[in-house]
């Protein structure tokens, strides 16, 4: 499998460890507005991502931390690459609620909200 996305994340918002608490990973480019930032993981792309989507089973890691993604909504690929954009929801789900979701398999909630610091890497793909 190739690495569809390695990106470093550069700034957290205040809200986001509330959302990882809950399994829920927002991801912006920077550049962001302060309103989305505020509850976005902000990063900037270090390889890809790619044009081509991950495929479900695909792994998925934030530093240490590594999982699989379970599914993948329709529109969900095509916002990462426009504009570096994703809701990753950490739930085991095999279908995605809304179209601009990823799902992964679940992760110790505690364990996702310390690996979200500035310059760690998350990569999608292997």
């Amino acid at each position: 499998m190739a690495v569809h996305l390695k990106t470093l994340i550069t700034a957290v918002g205040p809200e986001v460890a509330e959302l990882a608490e809950g399994g829920v990973l927002i991801l912006f480019a920077d550049g962001a507005p302060p309103e989305l930032a505020e509850v976005s993981v902000l990063h900037k792309s270090e390889v890809g991502p790619s044009d081509e989507a991950p495929a479900v089973g695909a792994a998925i890691s934030i530093g240490a931390l590594s999982g699989e993604i379970t599914a993948l909504g329709n529109s969900a690929w095509s916002k990462v690459v426009e504009i570096g954009h994703v809701v990753i929801n950490f739930n085991g789900s095999d279908a995605a609620e809304r179209p601009g979701e990823i799902c992964a398999s679940a992760l110790d909630s505690e364990a996702l909200v310390a690996a979200l610091k500035p310059g760690t890497t998350i990569t999608i793909g292997s």
